[in-house]
C-alpha cells in the first residue's frame, strides 16, 4: 500500500508541501450533480468555477492517488500565456483574428489565476516575473526574431520584447546566451502549493474530494440515464455531467488510448545556491527561463534559491502507452540536464539534490480537447502538452460555460469542442515516437556542438510540427 512518503517522493514540490490530510476514499455508491475525474488543476479549477457560479451544486472529485499527484504537482512552476500550439500553426488553422483572441484569453488566464491567489491569500510563492526564451548560441537568434515578427503581426507588441545579449544579461547571465524574448504576462509559482490551496478552497465551498479512489469505467449517459464514474468501491452517478480530466493518465482507458498519449518530461534541482553565486548569475526577478532547443529546456529560480532545470521529451515513449513509475525519469536525460545546467551557470555536479519527472498528455495535433456532449452528459478537458498550469484555468471556465449553456468570452476559445485526430495504431506509434526522439536528439546535438540550427525541414520536425 502506498504511504505518505511515496507521494512526497513524486517531486520536490510535493515533498515540500504534502499535507497529511486524510481525505476519504469513496466506499459507497452516490449521486451528485457533477462528478469530476482527476484531482489536479483541471478538476479543481472546474469545481471552483462551478461552485462559484452555483453554490448549491453537489460536486464530487475522484482522484486515483492524492491531489496534485500527476502533472499538477510535478511541473516546472511556469504560469505562462504560452499555448501548446504555436502561433503560426494557429493562424494557419483558425486565422489571424481567432489566434489573437486565443492569445488574449491565455494572457487573461494568468491574470485570473493571480486574482484568485490574491483574493484567497494563497501562499504559493507566486511572482509575476515574466519569462525569457533564450538563444544559447548566435545560430538560434534568427528563430527568436521570426517569433517576434509573428507577435507583431498579432498586435502583441506590448506583451513581448526582444532583448539583446546585453539586455538579457541584466536579468540573468547564462554562458553563451546571445539574446532572448521576454514574455511579460508570465509568472512563477510553487505548483504543489497551488494545487493544495485550490483543494482546500473547493472543499470550503462544499466540494467533496475522494482520494485513493480509482475510476475503472466512464459510463455515458442519455436522455433517461445519468453519466457515471465506476470505481472498485462504488458508482458515482452525475445528474448533470461527468467531467473527464486526468490528462496523461486517461490514456490507460481503452476509449482514450489513441486519443491522448503519455510523453515524459523530467527535472533536476540544485541545492540552495550561495549568495555569492547569485551575484554572479543575477536572476533577481525569478523570471522563468526556456530555450528554443527542440527538446525544450525550462528553468526557474525557486523561492528558496535553487535552480530548477527541466527537459521536455525526456523518457522514451513506451509501447501501447504503457505507464509506470519507473518511466518517470530516464538517466541519460537527467545527465544531459545536469550537464547543460553546469555549462549554463558554471555549477558543479555535486550541487544537485533532487530529480523527478512524469507524464504529460499529448494529442495527435498537440491541441487540447475541451468539449461537452449534451447527449452523453460527458465533458472533457485534457491534452495540454505541458502548458497546463495556465490552460487548465481557461479550460475549467470553458467547461463551466458549456455545462451552463452560457456564452462568454471564454466560450469563444477557438478550438472549443475540438476533436483531435487519433494517434496511429501500434506498432506504428511506437516506431514513430522512437524515430522522432532519435532525430530530435541528433538535431539538438548538431545545434549545440556545431552551431547549426534546425531548419524545420526534416521528416521528424514536420511530423511534430505544432
Amino acid at each position: 500500500m502506498k504511504n505518505e512518503q511515496y507521494y512526497s517522493s513524486r517531486s520536490y514540490w510535493l515533498e515540500e508541501c504534502h499535507q497529511n490530510v486524510k481525505r476519504q476514499r469513496l466506499n459507497e455508491s452516490i449521486t451528485v450533480d457533477v462528478a469530476i475525474l482527476g484531482g489536479g488543476f483541471t478538476g479543481l479549477w472546474t469545481a471552483y468555477y462551478l461552485l462559484k457560479e452555483n453554490p448549491s451544486l453537489n460536486v464530487g472529485v475522484l482522484e486515483k492517488e492524492v491531489v496534485g499527484f500527476g502533472a499538477s504537482g510535478r511541473n516546472g512552476g511556469w504560469c505562462s500565456p504560452k499555448f501548446a500550439v504555436s502561433a503560426p500553426m494557429l493562424i494557419k488553422k483558425y486565422g489571424l483574428d481567432a489566434t489573437k483572441n486565443l492569445n488574449r484569453l491565455m494572457i487573461e488566464s494568468v491574470e485570473e489565476i493571480e486574482n484568485v491567489i490574491q483574493e484567497n491569500n494563497f501562499d504559493v510563492d507566486w511572482k509575476r516575473s515574466g519569462s525569457l526564451k533564450v538563444a544559447i548560441g548566435e545560430h538560434l537568434v534568427p528563430s527568436l526574431e521570426a517569433e517576434m515578427e509573428v507577435n507583431h503581426k498579432l498586435g502583441l507588441d506590448q506583451y513581448y520584447e526582444f532583448l539583446t545579449k546585453e539586455e538579457t544579461d541584466k536579468r540573468v547571465r547564462i554562458n553563451n546566451l546571445q539574446g532572448s524574448i521576454l514574455t511579460k504576462p508570465s509568472a512563477v509559482v510553487h505548483p504543489a502549493k497551488l494545487v493544495n490551496e485550490l483543494a482546500n478552497l473547493v472543499e470550503s465551498l462544499g466540494c467533496v474530494i475522494y482520494e485513493k479512489t480509482k475510476v475503472t469505467d466512464i459510463v455515458k449517459g442519455d436522455v433517461r440515464n445519468p453519466a457515471k464514474l465506476v470505481t472498485d468501491n462504488g458508482t458515482v452517478e452525475a445528474k448533470h455531467a461527468v467531467v473527464v480530466g486526468g490528462e496523461a493518465f486517461i490514456s490507460q482507458f481503452n476509449r482514450y488510448r489513441r486519443k491522448i498519449i503519455p510523453m515524459y518530461t523530467s527535472i533536476v534541482l540544485t541545492e540552495s545556491i550561495s549568495a555569492e553565486k547569485w551575484e554572479e548569475i543575477g536572476w533577481k526577478n525569478r523570471e522563468t527561463v526556456g530555450s528554443n532547443h527542440l527538446s525544450v529546456d525550462y528553468l526557474q529560480r525557486t523561492k528558496d534559491n535553487r535552480i530548477l532545470f527541466g527537459l521536455g521529451n525526456s523518457s522514451p515513449y513506451r509501447y501501447a502507452s504503457k505507464m509506470d513509475d519507473s518511466f518517470d525519469t530516464f538517466e541519460p536525460s537527467l545527465e544531459l540536464q545536469k550537464r547543460r545546467a553546469m555549462q549554463w551557470f558554471n555549477l558543479k555536479s555535486d550541487q544537485f539534490t533532487h530529480s523527478w519527472g512524469g507524464p504529460i498528455g499529448v494529442t495527435r495535433d498537440w491541441t487540447p480537447n475541451i468539449r461537452f456532449n449534451k447527449r452523453t452528459k460527458i465533458a472533457e478537458a485534457w491534452g495540454y502538452a505541458g502548458q497546463g498550469v495556465s490552460t487548465t484555468n481557461l479550460a475549467a471556465r470553458i467547461v463551466r460555460d458549456l455545462l451552463n449553456n452560457k456564452e462568454t468570452d471564454a466560450s469563444s476559445f477557438p478550438p472549443i469542442n475540438h476533436t483531435s485526430t487519433k494517434w496511429e495504431p501500434e506498432p506504428f506509434r511506437w516506431i514513430g515516437a522512437k524515430y522522432i526522439k532519435y532525430k530530435m536528439n541528433k538535431l539538438d546535438d548538431k545545434s549545440e556542438n556545431k552551431g547549426i540550427a534546425p531548419k524545420g525541414t526534416t521528416i521528424a520536425e514536420r511530423l511534430i510540427e505544432h
